[in-house]
């Protein structure tokens, strides 16, 4: 299947499906690239338009608002840059779907631990590149020769997650 410009659904179910196979990105607060750090994100298969994490309170990300994220897919065949903005997430059911041992692991209380903090991101826009150039790019590569145009044709810009 070609992911392309002409096709930003198939991209935008490649990129989910890429994600729930390897959930960890980069997060910073928007504007502040210092702030960067690598995060697990939590993933409902019928909630696309949200992720979530799990923090601790005194995290830079309690200051909640604008956010960017940064994601490398496990073999590097889904890249995607996009935004949104994080906001507490109050509902136990959410907290409790999410929760298990490698949550735990970073909570010395468990799911009552008082440090926990549980976010939720509302996506927004995103660039979304498909990495997988397939055999015969990659043998074009090897022989150095041009794969420009057909890895702009993986490239998908601005599209609502």
């Amino acid at each position: 299947m070609k992911y392309s410009k002409g096709n930003p659904d198939a991209l935008k179910e490649k990129f989910w499906h890429a994600m729930a196979d390897s959930p960890f990105l980069f997060l910073e607060l928007d504007g502040q690239s210092d702030t960067s750090v690598p995060m697990t994100a939590q993933l409902d298969k019928d909630a696309n338009s949200s992720i979530w994490f799990f923090t601790q309170k005194n995290s830079t990300f309690a200051k909640l608002g604008k956010v960017k994220a940064s994601y490398a897919g496990k073999d590097h065949d889904m890249f995607a840059r996009f935004d949104g903005t994080l906001a507490i997430e109050t509902s136990q059911e959410r907290f409790d779907q999410f929760w298990n041992n490698f949550v735990e692991a970073w909570y010395d209380g468990g799911k009552d631990d008082p440090d926990i903090l549980f976010l939720r991101m509302d996506l927004g826009q995103a660039e979304i590149w498909s990495g997988d150039l397939g055999l015969l790019n990659t043998a074009k590569m090897a022989l150095g020769m041009t794969v420009h145009d057909e890895a702009e044709e993986r490239h998908v810009e601005s599209v609502d997650l």
